[in-house]
């Protein structure tokens, strides 16, 4: 891994350097908080090891600038010290602090720790990989653009409003965390749909829709073969349910099984509006772009009959974050509606 070592004292940064770089690790250093943020933001470091008593920035202080800037990457942070006691501990896990170390330091308490920092962001690298292949399935579709990133960010924001709905029990941190990791997944049985089908340039006929209509079965075939290799592994039934059911309808009158109301898994019902949002705001060879007033109108209108009806609450809660999605993720030189009352 690349570490970040953050100490003022030279002495005690070149031991440290010299221990990590004999077992193959990248090792960049900084003598203070203020070069920590520059070398961060110039490099792709995974750890960062610091002392908490520094000039300029402290290690508390640097651990809070971590945690408030965005660079792209989880940062696993070890804080060095020679404070004792639960104060001390607690003020720097709210600080935003992985792990800590007493000074002087254990070789061999230091690898552990280290293991620990690889595994969580082996999390992140499962995370990227996901999306990457989520990303490869949609590249055949040359009209989605940036729409996987447009519509985890929906789900996202959708989930966090349902926290304070009826199904506040079901939704805690990490269902909202699975779904915006699996989301992206839900179209991934478009790869079996053929070219002249897909890529079609014009609205498809019935035949060509009912084809198109099976890469909801297919997306589940194709993840309920990898939760048989794996069933440990939770995201995956997540992703399975969102890709077989996002076109389901709280009605019954959805595709591929027909489920209705609560029948159909609580991440899809979330997702189908996220999905039926940004497809009515996104230009398309048979359709103009609907602004946000015209698209909100249409789910509102669909609560009960499309849409599960506490999930439309949530998004009419939301609607001004969806706004600012779409804004963010706006396509570049394209005839994208911009979210408006217009």
């Amino acid at each position: 891994m690349r570490i970040l070592i953050v100490e003022d004292d030279p002495m005690a940064s070149d031991i440290l350097q010299h221990a990590l770089e004999t077992v193959g690790h990248d090792v960049r250093t900084a003598a203070n908080g203020r070069q920590a943020i520059e070398i961060l933001r110039e490099s792709s470091c995974a750890v960062v090891i610091s002392d908490w008593e520094m000039p300029e920035m402290n290690g508390l202080d640097l651990c809070q600038a971590v945690r408030s800037e965005s660079f792209g990457r989880y940062i696993y942070v070890i804080l060095l010290t020679a404070r004792e006691g639960r104060h001390n501990r607690i003020q720097g896990l709210a600080a935003g602090a992985d792990e800590f170390m007493s000074k002087p330091l254990e070789p061999e308490e230091l690898t552990v720790r280290l293991q620990t920092a690889e595994r969580i962001i082996s999390l992140e690298t499962r995370d990227l990989a996901i999306f990457a292949m989520a990303k490869l399935a949609e590249s055949r579709d040359p009209e989605t653009g940036t729409h996987l990133e447009r519509v985890r960010a929906y789900s996202h924001a959708l989930a966090l409003a349902l926290t304070k709905s009826e199904y506040a029990a079901r939704i805690d941190a990490k269902f909202i965390q699975l779904l915006y990791q699996t989301s992206p997944l839900h179209d991934i049985g478009k790869v079996a749909i053929p070219d002249h089908v897909l890529l079609k340039t014009g609205r498809q006929d019935d035949e060509e829709h009912e084809i198109m209509k099976t890469h909801a079965a297919q997306g589940a075939k194709t993840l309920e073969f990898a939760i048989l290799q794996y069933p440990d592994i939770g995201f995956l039934r997540m992703a399975r349910d969102i890709a077989a059911c996002h076109h389901e309808r709280f009605d019954g009158k959805g595709y591929p099984a027909g489920l209705r109301e609560l029948e159909i898994p609580l991440a899809a019902r979330i997702f189908s509006v996220a999905d039926v949002y940004d497809a009515l705001i996104s230009k398309r060879v048979y359709k103009e772009a609907f602004t946000h007033s015209v698209a909100r109108n249409i789910i509102a209108k669909g609560s009960g009959t499309q849409f599960d009806p506490v999930v439309v609450q949530a998004f009419l809660r939301c609607e001004g974050e969806f706004q600012k999605i779409a804004h963010k993720f706006v396509e570049v030189g394209s005839d994208q509606a911009m979210p408006s009352s217009a």
